[in-house]
């Protein structure tokens, strides 16, 4: 059954300590036994998730206390893992931590917790020997509801090293179930918010994930892996996969089920930011979803009725975005026509006059550049002015992340105001235009979706 698929948390001390690395190259390694994986992240990354469903073949998904709700991360786990045969999970930070002030919540541990899955810290121990048995001590026995079953040693540094280690651990009652050596062919680069997406690396990526495979089929004991996760306990009774599925009174009528309206869905390497639940949500309102990719298509889908553009890199490809002047064209004769068009974060900066000084639609009167400065973390905020997406008033959580700033900020009918951690508004809504920096999870709040597809319709 799905609510006991054998499954287990990829958890570390602190950021940086090797848990992609780790956690994708185990994804690969019981792919390539043949095993059905399914890939999960703790938290909002958009981009791990790339590298999970590169490992396994299938769609990486993210389990967030904060942007969901800690009653969906059970139910939003069952719907990925469903025909399984076993679930790997990432976690985010260090193993406790999670949104600023609010205690456990959306921390790897919670998550933990919710799933009732053991937990397996991956611990850096390039500059350490005895130590590491009472940094793994304190981390297992920090919430006794934490149940770590076992450590992978990363960047060790020789045979001796390894002994010290493993020494220094039996103490600590913690089995070491793996033993990485420093490779530097595992590594993925990095930039301003990240690591590269997979979309963005190519061919590079793949090798980068078989070597992760190999690493982790070299140095750790799968069958001791998968029988910590054989050892997770049953999910609570009466727990359900969660469902795109409207209810019955929120589904189309059948005359309107005869023709879906087409929503266009941003993709390519310029918009790899976008939870899988959200194209989900859109097909099973009525909509037909297509993808397109904005730095090769010229034009949008035929018959598009809707829009949505999602996160990423615009930035990057700035020049490439504004050089396809077709599209651009197409994007803003849809928008001024009075179409629904959602946008989140890159998908704003798209939407605007320009960007770094190159043309872009030029639908919003707003211009971006890059910033020096950081926007990063959760917000909790509720709709300004009705849209396409939400009638004013309504709440979500959402998380922002991303080194650019608009002018102005927000336009005569702001999208969102940010009840927290500080108060204002932020984004547009302009015609059938919602357009803002703020990243949500449509599953927290289906009829979003529900009503997109409904204007998508009716306009």
């Amino acid at each position: 059954m799905t609510s006991s698929v054998p499954r287990l948390v990829i958890a570390a001390p602190s950021s940086g300590s090797g848990k992609t690395t780790v956690a994708t190259g185990l994804m690969a390694a019981l792919a390539a036994r043949g095993l059905a994986v399914s890939p999960h992240k703790v938290g909002p990354d958009y981009i791990d998730p790339g590298y999970h469903a590169l490992a396994t073949g299938r769609v990486g998904r993210n389990l967030d206390a904060y942007l969901c709700g800690a009653e969906l991360v059970a139910p939003l786990f069952l719907h990925g893992a469903r025909g399984c045969d076993i679930a790997v999970v990432e976690g985010v930070m260090g193993l406790y931590d999670g949104a600023a002030g609010e205690g456990e919540l959306a921390s790897t541990a919670q998550v933990a917790k919710l799933l009732r899955a053991p937990v397996v810290l991956v611990v850096d121990a390039s500059s350490q020997s005895r130590s590491v048995a009472a940094l793994v001590h304190g981390f297992a026995s920090w919430d006794p509801q934490v149940r770590v079953g076992g450590v992978i040693l990363n960047k060790v540094g020789s045979d001796r090293h390894e002994a010290l280690l493993r020494e220094a651990l039996e103490s600590a009652g913690v089995p070491v179930l793996g033993v990485l050596r420093r490779a530097a062919q595992v590594e993925t680069p990095s930039r301003h918010l990240g690591l590269v997406p997979v979309a963005e690396r190519g061919a590079q990526a793949v090798e980068a994930v078989a070597a992760m495979a190999a690493q982790v089929s070299g140095g750790c004991d799968l069958e001791a892996l998968a029988g910590l996760a054989r050892a997770a306990g049953p999910l609570p009774g009466g727990l359900a996969p969660w469902t795109p599925e409207p209810l019955p009174a929120d589904r189309p009528t059948r005359s309107a089920e005869k023709s879906p309206p087409r929503v266009a869905v941003a993709g390519g390497a310029a918009f790899t930011f976008s939870y899988a639940e959200h194209s989900e949500l859109l097909a099973a309102a009525g909509a037909e979803v297509v993808t397109f990719d904005p730095l090769r298509d010229e034009e949008l889908p035929e018959g598009t009725r809707g829009l949505v553009v999602g996160g990423g890199f615009p930035e990057v490809y700035a020049c490439e975005l504004s050089a396809n002047e077709p599209l651009r064209k197409a994007v803003s004769e849809l928008a001024l026509g009075g179409a629904p068009v959602a946008a989140e974060c890159a998908g704003l900066l798209y939407l605007c006059r320009e960007l770094d000084g190159l043309p872009m639609c030029g639908v919003l009167d707003a211009s971006a550049r890059m910033s020096e400065r950081l926007t990063l973390g959760y917000r909790d905020a509720v709709a300004v002015s009705d849209s396409a997406l939400a009638v004013a008033g309504t709440r979500m959580r959402g998380h922002e992340f991303h080194r650019t700033a608009v002018e102005p900020g927000s336009g005569a009918a702001p999208a969102w105001g940010m009840r927290a951690p500080e108060r204002r508004v932020e984004g547009f809504v302009e015609r059938g235009v919602h357009a803002s920096y703020l990243h949500t999870h449509w599953a927290s709040e289906p009829g979003v979706a529900r009503r997109f597809v409904e204007r998508c319709r009716t306009s």
